[in-house]
């Protein structure tokens, strides 16, 4: 092995490793490592590889529930039992860092990397959704990142021909330097079919198959794994460029190869590269592998050891295959035009051994590089933030009722956090595949059946990050609340979760601080409403270079199960003279709602009113009315308030309401406040008796708030806004700004 690479602690800390890690690699190796090596421990103990930093609190979350076929770290994709001999691979992740700097080829990427995740595990992709931030809509540098972002995604997906089913777009300051871009796939897989990520048995092939290799993407996990800066548009290089079409022959082989019975074990290659799927599935599998690097195909001449190693160049996966089935392996991907090349084998030695012409170039051993061996484990200090304290100060007192609430009701449907988001939605394939139950009727979910059944998946992404700024814990709480209510409302059964965590920088105590109770919340809301945490991925550093850190966002993407797609709930009102209920109860609650943060301004107040009993007993009271067909509409009170989620079941019907307020509470906080636990639906008058007998059996609190009109939103017999009129408002708001 060449001695001149030898590498110094200097070395270390510019590749973004500590000095205390580069002692322990030295032990590790016994030795100084070359470059190379050095270069594969950067990547792989980075906090995007390892967890190093967040790993101690996420084994705190719940992995085991009813319906789990693969927990969390055991795959590269959560597996949930849906039933019917099936099961669904579903998982999240950031393209965060590589979007500020590159948004089209950042989120395209993104998209491409979280499908291969499903369907290395042999499940068909067939549903799409992503979760958006960004900072100032009207900042030319953000509404350069958001036509870059939707096109990268709307481009890579429909070409892949995967529908874009759901998704969220957020709005805030916070995210001016560091938009976040989270990208979320799920997939059907039949019982028995799956692929495992693992490697073993000695002297079997290992192949690379797919896209070459090019210098795209290299050192691309270490780069996420630090703050943005000025000079962050010097790691372009760290952005990958993505192939759609590329990606779906890969699919279409991949799935086709796994019916061979030949395949060992497969991984695709995302960040890190090809030194990831060595490792993880090496050490998975309590294997070693030898590889040649040189019998790797590359876009590139005299690429270097370790650019091959690292690159995340896309459409790439590393399959272990049956040695003497080499023939018909290669048959399926000659067939499908892909690379397929033999570049090492699985050995027993447990480490993994790199060749270039025949010369070892780097030895490390494969269990010490992964989480769960010896990569690094830290348990990071956090402190309360100043913040916090004054937070919990606010008093709805202080803020003096406005004399026009049609104003606010006007500001509100004309808010970007809150206006239709169709421009954004109409550059994505919400159709392709025909399996999409929600596109032409509206729920709070979006519903894809799943062929060949009477059952649907029921998919949703949420956070509202004010809150869990405001208080972590319940904050986050609070998201997984509103995703099982999304689900709960369309129809569905709540069955497990995937979480893309975005924070700031980990060695900031107070950021911590934020990661730890969100965390906490997360784990709560989880327990009580049985959807363990299935995995999905840590970002952090989302960091501006003035210090400050975007809102705390741990997103969560939910996994629901339809039976019987004849129980989809939808949220449009269907029929003039329907009668209108709220179940839950209002409160004089205006705390961190969108009304008090952009209408009067004030940032400082604390998360909304939200009790989880109460969330969780509301919504079995909904699922029971859903069953006995005793509401026509389902919608939740989130963002808004209850007027918005009023006039969102109105246009989505275009139809009107009329409701009176409630005199003991303040009329704001009643028409715009955002407490949660609640939820609008609408009930045929011929099913108004059946469903107050079943609401006053279970104790749970509900009101008649009116009835559907023709046309107008009329409150308190005065009229806010004509049904007309408000949807120009609200369909009208991206475009604009944004233009066609």
């Amino acid at each position: 092995m060449k001695t001149q690479e030898l590498t110094t602690v200097d070395t270390a800390t510019e590749l973004g490793l500590l000095p205390e890690e580069f002692e322990r690699i030295t032990e590790i190796l016994g030795r100084t490592p070359n470059f190379t090596e050095l270069s594969i421990f950067s990547v792989m103990w980075s906090e995007h590889c390892s967890y190093k930093n967040s790993i101690v609190w996420l084994k705190t979350l719940p992995k085991d529930g009813p319906h789990m076929l693969a927990k969390a770290g055991e795959e590269n994709a959560g597996l949930v039992d849906i039933g019917d001999g099936l099961g669904c691979a579903f998982k999240i992740e950031s393209h965060n860092h590589p979007s500020a700097l590159e948004p089209y080829q950042g989120a395209a990427t993104g998209v491409g990397g979280i499908n291969r995740d499903i369907f290395t595990m042999g499940a068909r992709p067939i549903a799409q959704l992503n979760s958006l931030r960004f900072g100032d809509i009207n900042h030319p540098r953000t509404q350069w990142l958001i036509k870059g972002v939707v096109k990268g995604i709307g481009d890579y997906g429909n070409a892949f021909g995967i529908p874009t089913v759901g998704g969220e777009v957020f709005f805030d300051e916070c995210y001016q330097v560091n938009p976040l871009v989270n990208a979320m796939s799920a997939g059907i897989v039949k019982a028995g079919e799956t692929v495992s990520a693992t490697s073993y048995g000695v002297g079997n092939p290992v192949y690379i198959v797919g896209s070459a290799t090019g210098k795209d993407g290299i050192h691309g996990a270490a780069f996420a794994s630090k703050d943005i800066t000025e000079d962050s548009v010097n790691d372009l290089p760290a952005v990958q460029v993505g192939d759609p079409f590329q990606e779906k022959l890969l699919l279409e082989a991949t799935l086709e190869v796994i019916k061979t019975g030949a395949v060992i074990g497969m991984q695709d290659m995302g960040a890190a590269g090809i030194i990831c799927s060595n490792s993880e599935m090496s050490a998975k599998g309590e294997h070693g592998m030898r590889i040649d690097l040189d019998k790797v195909p590359t876009r590139q001449a005299n690429m270097k050891p370790y650019e091959i190693l690292l690159s995340e160049s896309q459409e790439r996966m590393l399959i272990v295959v049956q040695k003497g089935r080499e023939a018909d392996v290669e048959a399926v991907f000659d067939k499908w035009d892909l690379n397929c090349a033999i570049i090492g084998e699985v050995t027993d030695t447990r480490r993994l051994e790199y060749y270039m012409h025949g010369e070892l170039v780097a030895d490390v051993p494969a269990d010490d590089l992964v989480l769960g061996g010896g990569a690094p484990v830290y348990h990071r200090e956090y402190k309360e933030p100043a913040y916090f304290a004054e937070y919990q100060k606010f008093q709805i007192a202080d803020v003096a009722e406005p004399e026009d609430l049609r104003e606010v009701a006007q500001h509100l449907l004309s808010h970007p956090n809150i206006a239709s988001k169709r421009w954004v939605t109409n550059q994505y394939d919400s159709m392709v595949g025909t399996a999409n139950a929600t596109t032409n009727r509206p729920a709070d979910a979006a519903v894809v059946a799943v062929k060949g059944t009477n059952k649907a998946i029921v998919l949703t992404v949420d956070c509202n990050s004010r809150y869990v700024n405001a208080d972590p814990h319940k904050g986050c709480a609070i998201a997984v609340a509103e995703a099982a209510r999304n689900i709960t409302c369309a129809g569905g059964e709540p069955s497990a979760i995937t979480n893309c965590l975005n924070f700031g920088n980990p060695y900031i105590p107070e950021v911590y601080w934020q990661f730890v109770n969100a965390i906490k919340g997360m784990g709560e809301a989880c327990l009580k409403f049985q959807t363990p945490v299935t995995g999905g991925n840590v970002s952090f550093y989302n960091q501006s270079p003035d210090g400050g850190s975007v809102f705390p966002t741990p997103t969560i993407g939910m996994l629901g199960v339809l039976s019987d797609v004849s129980d989809l709930m939808t949220l449009d009102f269907k029929e003039e003279g329907d009668y209108i209920y709220l179940i839950g109860e209002s409160r004089d609650d205006i705390a961190s709602s969108q009304y008090l943060a952009s209408y009067h301004k004030v940032k400082a107040s604390p998360a909304p009113y939200f009790d989880l009993d109460e969330e969780y007993a509301t919504h079995q009271v909904i699922k029971h009315l859903i069953r006995a067909k005793l509401i026509a509409s389902a919608h939740d009170v989130a963002d808004g308030g209850l007027y918005v989620a009023l006039a969102e079941s109105a246009m989505a019907g275009n139809l009107g309401f009329a409701i009176d307020t409630d005199s003991e509470i303040r009329k704001d906080a009643f028409l715009f406040g955002e407490a949660q636990g609640r939820i609008v639906v609408s009930v045929k008058p011929d099913a108004q008796e059946a469903f107050v007998e079943m609401l006053a059996a279970s104790g749970t609190e509900f009101s008649l708030l009116g009835a559907v009109t023709k046309n107008g939103f009329v409150v308190d017999e005065e009229l806010y806004d004509t049904v007309g009129h408000a949807k120009q408002v609200y369909d009208d708001v991206f475009h604009g700004i944004l233009g066609e």
